[in-house]
C-alpha cells in the first residue's frame, strides 16, 4: 500500500485520525494505542479469555489425534557429485 498521508480533525474533546479502509479495522473492534517517541502504534486489542479458549481448542484437538505411530528408518539420500561445487 505505501505511505499514507491525512491529516488530524477534532472530534468532540478529542483529536482524531480517519484510517483508510486498507489500514483500518472492523466498526466495534477494541483497539491499544501506545506512543512509542514521536510514533504511536495502534494494535487490536487481544482478549486473554478468548485467546485461552482458542488455545484450549488446539490442545484438545491435538489430543484427539492421538499419540504418534512408529518412526521408521528414513531412506537414504542419494546426493549427486557436481564438480566445482
Amino acid at each position: 500500500m505505501g505511505v499514507v498521508k491525512t491529516k488530524t480533525f477534532k472530534s468532540g474533546n478529542s483529536v482524531a485520525v480517519r484510517l483508510p479502509a486498507e489500514l483500518g479495522f472492523e466498526p466495534g473492534v477494541s483497539v491499544t494505542l501506545e506512543k512509542v517517541g514521536n510514533d504511536v502504534k495502534i494494535k487490536r486489542t487481544v482478549d486473554p479469555v478468548q485467546e485461552k479458549r482458542k488455545l484450549n481448542e488446539l490442545v484438545a484437538a491435538l489430543r484427539a489425534l492421538g499419540p504418534v505411530g512408529e518412526i521408521g528408518p528414513r531412506e537414504p539420500i542419494d546426493i549427486p557429485e557436481r564438480p566445482g561445487m
